[in-house]
């Protein structure tokens, strides 16, 4: 769960620390007051796009840090993504943006990418907002939801692996009808001509580079040799060389340790440096054998470095990517060579893929239509709980013309929200409010069934009222049994059902305008809900208190 959220200089919000609890956490306040800057900030640490606009008038850079509690089922996977959650489980996780357009994130001190943040965010976050239901006109993703519940996910990843492997083929196809367009003979002695040109020149993996060294020796050759025999010169040879001084000093200690036993090291350090010289001497005299002075050489190593940057200039820049060429170019003509044998086998290989996509594709629809009635019955029961007292809901699952990744099968949800009236497409209802109640009530289901922590919900209650409030407000204060909440509401029914009530407003000093936020007690709770009602008077407060009473049961 989040444990703390603390945000400086975004939209309103100059420095703001907020703490959270586990379960029904609920936030209110008057529009405009700053509410969804909260689920902004929070969806920032969780790789979401990064507006500058977003940073406060006169602030060059804004920061959000959150503390969150990893659960046992998510931390495996959080490990897999090379994060360490420790001991405790929990992640420190830290965002900035500038107005010069630096990006800094991290987690627990760590920098990670924006989509490692954004893949955490899909394990720890299902984020509801109040045109989200709009989604569930889709068939595509009615199919998912449904896909998303079911206890089929095996056969469903055969589906999508044969589907994979037969679009593959098709591809494969594609090119292979591509390549034998036009003149197929013209083309097969063009490749032959290339894959000749590269064989004869016979390159060898990192060759042009060695080349190019020797290239390099070879042309300054003399002048090599002549700074060679300088430092010979310098170490061995001519008057006052280092040797012959480092001799003379070699005899020097050695009267010194007669001395003085206790300088034995100095001269034993002498002989050490005298080693290594002649150790140096050796290694340049072996280089300047090793420097080939023949100018014919130089003509050979000329002739061909110019023919492997000819063959770089044709078939790419280093001599791997030359001889991948080649071996892409012999696929190429052995294609065409076998032109229909390989159409053949394709066709073939085709033809086996379809009927073993049909084949997975079978056994999933009829896993997905045998589960389709079991999550159509708890939804029914779910929208019961929400005001839908004889609504008739059902997933219909038909066949497509063409399969897809997902198999054979295109599902529609269909809704009858009262008696009497026939099941239509969701997409036929026109009531927001309604819709609104189908998603929190596949949001209830499909939410006992994944292991996702945290819940927000956004105005999921917009255009709802009355005992249905009632109903959302005690829906979502089951779903917290098994995960935090975050609901930003104008309902009083449904903020009375938070375990703790967060107040979000508006403030002036000094010309500048601040969101800040208030963790209410008991008695401050009443009275917001009063004004949610519609002001803090006598009527307003009573009813306030009722519904206290009502989720303190």
């Amino acid at each position: 769960m989040l444990l703390t959220l603390r945000i400086r200089n975004l939209a309103l919000i100059e420095d703001l620390t907020w703490e959270l609890g586990p379960g029904f956490n609920i936030l209110t306040g008057e529009t405009g007051a700053g509410k969804s800057i909260l689920i902004d900030a929070f969806n920032l640490l969780l790789g979401e796009r990064a507006d500058r606009t977003m940073i406060r008038d006169g602030a060059q850079e804004c920061a959000v840090e959150g503390m969150v509690q990893v659960p046992k089922a998510v931390l495996q996977r959080i490990g897999e993504m090379g994060l360490d959650a420790g001991e405790t489980g929990e992640l420190l996780l830290k965002r900035s943006f500038s107005q010069q357009g630096q990006n800094r994130q991290s987690v627990n001190g760590s920098p990670v990418t924006l989509q490692m943040l954004k893949q955490m965010g899909d394990l720890l976050v299902d984020l509801h907002g109040p045109h989200d239901h709009q989604s569930l006109l889709s068939k595509d993703q009615q199919i998912r939801a449904l896909d998303a519940a079911g206890p089929y996910g095996p056969s469903l990843v055969k589906v999508q692996e044969a589907w994979a492997a037969l679009q593959s083929l098709k591809v494969e196809i594609e090119a292979l009808e591509s390549s034998a367009q036009g003149d197929v003979t013209r083309r097969l002695d063009f490749l032959q001509h290339q894959i000749q040109e590269i064989e004869l020149a016979n390159p060898k993996p990192g060759e042009d580079q060695q080349i190019e060294q020797e290239y390099r020796v070879a042309t300054h050759a003399q002048r090599i040799m002549e700074l060679a025999s300088g430092v010979a010169g310098v170490i061995s040879e001519g008057e006052g060389n280092v040797l012959e001084l480092l001799a003379r000093s070699q005899r020097l200690l050695h009267e010194w340790e007669s001395l003085d036993p206790s300088a034995s090291n100095l001269a034993a350090q002498n002989t050490g440096i005298v080693g290594q010289l002649q150790e140096l001497q050796r290694d340049i005299e072996t280089r300047m054998r090793s420097v080939d002075l023949d100018s014919g050489r130089l003509g050979e190593l000329e002739a061909r470095l110019n023919l492997l940057q000819t063959l770089k200039r044709k078939y790419g820049p280093d001599v791997e990517a030359i001889l991948a060429q080649r071996d892409e170019m012999a696929r190429e003509r052995d294609q065409l060579a076998n032109l229909e044998e390989n159409r053949a086998g394709l066709r073939k290989k085709l033809a086996a893929a379809e009927t073993a996509l049909g084949a997975v594709a079978k056994v999933l629809s009829k896993e997905r239509k045998d589960y389709a009635p079991k999550l159509a019955l708890a939804v029914s029961k779910q929208l019961k709980f929400l005001g839908f007292k004889q609504s008739q809901f059902e997933i219909k699952v038909e066949p497509r013309t063409e399969p897809n990744s997902r198999g054979l099968d295109e599902v529609d949800f269909v809704f009858a929200p009262n008696p009497g009236e026939s099941a239509r497409p969701l997409r036929s209802i026109a009531s927001s409010g309604e819709m609104a109640r189908v998603m929190l009530a596949l949001k209830s289901v499909l939410a006992e069934q994944d292991g996702i922590p945290i819940l927000i919900f956004d105005e999921i209650d917009a255009n709802v009222g009355g005992e249905t409030a009632l109903a959302v407000g005690e829906r979502l204060r089951k779903l917290a049994d098994g995960h935090q909440v975050l609901c930003i509401t104008h309902l009083p029914q449904v903020a009375a059902a938070g375990h703790r009530h967060f107040r979000v407003e508006k403030k002036t000093s000094k010309g500048r305008t601040t969101t800040q936020l208030a963790d209410l007690d008991n008695g401050e709770r009443k009275e917001e809900l009063g004004r949610m009602f519609g002001g803090a008077n006598a009527s307003a407060l009573k009813l306030a208190g009722e519904l206290l009473d009502h989720f303190a049961r």
